[in-house]
């Protein structure tokens, strides 16, 4: 299930990237994004600077979201990848694990073959990556410091006068 409230750390932000990065070089795309499924936008690298992220990791998801309810219409759990043929640029987009989206960019300078492998190899590191940040968020849960900490306590400490 999908857990809307994970938070990224700087150190798995990072990692994210630089697998994106690699990617971007791999599979000489024009741009990578990362986008969350509720189409908040993780992190982007390449020829961004022209593209307005908000309103892509937003059509982004939608489009996903979409894509999911024609698979289920067709007695699919969903289809992991869809892709888009334009004049000048395409897009493909692939889930990663079961809260990301990966959006590649790409032109004529590549094929959707060699973006398709590279995002397969690509995926797996990103999968392990977001595997390790939710087991490090499950362990900030349960060590938290102010899980002992009680109503009654609360009330206390700004209930006393000085």
């Amino acid at each position: 299930m999908y857990n809307s409230q994970l938070v990224i750390y700087e150190e798995e932000h990072r990692r994210l990237t630089e697998v994106c990065e690699k990617l971007l070089r791999d599979s000489m795309a024009r741009a990578i994004f990362l986008v969350d499924k509720v189409g908040q936008l993780v992190t982007s690298c390449g020829q961004v600077s022209n593209i307005d992220t908000t309103s892509l990791a937003s059509l982004v998801a939608g489009a996903t979201a979409a894509t999911g309810s024609l698979a289920n219409l067709l007695g699919e759990e969903e289809f992991p990848a869809h892709y888009h043929q334009g004049e000048r640029d395409s897009l493909y987009i692939a889930l990663i694990g079961e809260q990301l989206i990966l959006t590649v960019i790409f032109d004529n300078r590549s094929t959707e073959g060699l973006v398709r492998l590279r995002v397969k190899r690509a995926g797996s590191d990103l999968e392990r990556i977001f595997g390790d940040l939710s087991l490090k968020a499950k362990s900030v849960e349960n060590n938290n410091l102010f899980a002992e900490i009680t109503d009654e306590d609360i009330e206390n400490l700004f209930s006393d006068t000085f």
